[in-house]
């Protein structure tokens, strides 16, 4: 039986999703991935509404089992945190209202997960999930490749099988 897992990066300019499917056999392939853009020209309460409808989109097209989400680190950027952090939150909603199992992990679990080095770099991290997804090429923007990656997490944890 297959199963299908959505992995979130979030942000406010730009969240990146990666749909990936597991096999019985453990190996994963590519569904899609890419990113969820909102403009800046917009208000914060809009934009968000924007993520939360496509988020929702994406969740009805490929039903996945569970959803991975990263979990915010540590940001200079006060503002920024909290901009991220609100995003997250309605991420989180939308998972929720479609009843959806969520796993949340840390940058450093992912990159564990993925290159089995938690201090590997975004372009090592990268490399492994063109390498374990079997792409021709490398994911593109940066925010879907950290998608991926965490589709990837969150199909090697326990909670996903």
């Amino acid at each position: 039986m297959c199963c299908v897992i959505l992995g979130i990066d979030p942000g406010i300019a730009d969240t990146g999703f990666g749909v990936i499917e597991k096999n019985k056999d453990g190996n994963s392939r590519c569904l899609d991935y890419g990113t969820i853009k909102t403009s800046s020209k917009l208000d914060l309460p809009e934009r968000l509404v924007i993520l939360g409808k496509e988020l929702d989109i994406i969740i009805k097209k490929y039903q996945p089992k569970i959803v991975g989400v990263e979990q915010l680190f540590f940001c200079k950027n006060v503002k920024t945190a909290l901009t991220v952090g609100q995003a997250r939150g309605v991420i989180l909603y939308v998972i929720q209202q479609n009843n959806l199992l969520v796993a949340e992990f840390t940058p450093l679990q992912i990159k564990q997960a993925v290159s089995t080095y938690g201090q590997a770099s975004k372009l090592q991290v990268q490399k492994m999930v063109k390498l374990i997804l079997n792409l021709d090429i490398v994911p593109k923007p940066d925010d879907a490749a950290d998608a991926l990656a965490v589709a990837i997490c969150s199909a090697n944890s326990a909670r996903s099988t």
